[in-house]
């Protein structure tokens, strides 16, 4: 395998030190062994696509690797895969303004691909608190959502068009950046949330829209979970927001002393809600946040005076994963339906309370579109492994509340490593024989990052 991977690529794209290693094979999660053989860096589609044919020549297992800000495994390396970093294919290819429409390689940065279309005059909207160090190609393989989902939707909304190198070294041209295309199956949206398994992604065609006005800032402290759902139904039948997110008091403890910010209402409260929306609706938000204080939903909030007081709200709930990585949280990603959430949210803190009375929980989400991350904090006289475990032990009857609901037990996370074995909890029998079957025609040497998203 040495000797092939050194005909395949240059020397200066192949490394195996054991720094190299650690830190390519391994994605956010820490819960599992890292092990590569090799980290490889192709610059280009034609040195992908050798990769792929020398994997099915010489039985080499490819794990991709992006940003590696993912948060389910599906980027570990822990049986001697090689790794596959798009590190150094990070180009913007092309734009065409009357199309609104950026070609980029797979490496780029979320944060760079921003920026871009802002000197452009333009708008990427797909945002999270990772955008300054995931990637394209990572946050398609993985239909990445965050914190604007409730305006602007899911990657998957603003991409339009994809190469791909498939598990035979085939390499697909999809959909072309057309927004009229009826001609069959749209092999496009078979990649996107696919997590590397059928192809590697590495040219993409972005839509961009145009920018939005200013936005302000609003924090609500609430102290009901249901209350929170009421608010989000009376502000948007007022006006369009652009994000409405919440997270517990516990969450705001933990951001507030990691990064030193003050808290943003004068009394403690339940939960929070935070609001972002245009300025020039200012004058409707004002009088729901009346309504809602009026029929004792709201207790309190707080709105932005300044872009600077607008950024340190952001904080509060865009700092909180960061501010609670020490304490090596097992996180559950999950979604039901909006109208569901209050419900769901009681039924799975009493089975947390009943299973973990000595575990702190730490809640925070995208209520605007139904997702719930649910952190459980590591006490500190508990081995990582003890933790996990037990953890792992009650994950079953949380996602049997998921099933239940029809919802997902992976809403923007992925699947993964960590949620493989429970996936049947929200895909049927019918639907896994599906994904089985195109995963064979799609990468039938089993090369495409393998034991990820699907149990062989």
């Amino acid at each position: 395998m040495t000797q092939a991977l050194d005909e395949c690529l240059s020397s200066k794209q192949i490394r195996r030190d054991a720094d190299s290693l650690q830190h390519w094979g391994v994605d956010w999660t820490r819960s599992f062994p890292v092990a590569p053989s090799a980290v490889v860096f192709p610059e280009s589609t034609d040195d992908v696509i050798r990769l792929v044919q020398l994997a099915n020549r010489e039985g080499l297992s490819l794990v991709p690797s992006g940003g590696r800000t993912g948060l389910s495994g599906g980027a570990v390396a822990s049986n001697g895969e090689v790794v596959v970093s798009f590190d150094r294919m990070n180009r913007i290819l092309d734009f065409e303004p009357a199309d609104r429409l950026v070609t980029c390689q797979a490496g780029v940065v979320t944060q760079a691909l921003q920026t871009y279309a802002g000197e452009q005059g333009l708008f990427y909207p797909v945002d999270f608190a990772s955008s300054g160090s995931s990637q394209i190609g990572g946050n398609i393989a993985t239909n990445a959502g965050g914190i604007k989902v409730i305006r602007y939707g899911l990657t998957r909304d603003w991409v339009a068009g994809l190469r791909v190198v498939t598990g035979s070294g085939a390499l697909l041209d999809c959909n072309h950046g057309l927004v009229k295309n009826a001609t069959g199956y749209d092999l496009r949206h078979l990649f996107v949330g696919s997590e590397g398994t059928l192809g590697f992604i590495v040219e993409a065609d972005i839509r961009l829209t145009a920018p939005p006005g200013p936005q302000l800032v609003m924090v609500l402290g609430v102290n009901r979970f249901r209350d929170v759902l009421a608010v989000l139904g009376r502000f948007q039948s007022a006006l369009t927001l652009s994000a409405f997110e919440f997270f517990s008091e516990l969450a705001l403890k933990k951001v507030t002393a990691h990064r030193e910010l003050p808290r943003p209402l004068a009394e403690q409260a339940a939960f929070y809600a935070l609001l972002e929306f245009d300025e020039s609706a200012m004058e409707l938000a004002l009088q729901a946040f009346e309504a809602c204080v009026d029929e004792g939903w709201v207790q309190d909030g707080v709105v932005s005076q300044s872009q600077a007081q607008a950024a340190n709200l952001w904080q509060l709930r865009e700092g909180i994963s960061e501010s609670i990585a020490d304490y090596t949280p097992y996180k559950n990603d999950l979604a039901v339906r909006v109208s569901q959430m209050p419900d769901f949210l009681d039924e799975v803190d009493a089975l947390v309370q009943e299973n973990y009375p000595d575990f702190e929980v730490c809640w925070y989400g995208h209520i605007g579109d139904g997702n719930l991350h649910l952190n459980i904090l590591k006490p500190n006289n508990l081995t990582a492994e003890t933790f996990f475990q037990r953890c792992h032990e009650i994950s079953p009857r949380i996602f049997e509340r998921v099933a239940f609901r029809n919802g997902s037990i992976s809403a923007e996370h992925g699947v993964g490593l960590l949620k493989r074995d429970f996936l049947a909890y929200s895909r049927s029998s019918e639907e896994l024989a599906v994904m089985r079957a195109l995963k064979q025609v799609l990468d039938p040497g089993q090369v495409m990052n393998p034991g990820k998203l699907l149990v062989r």
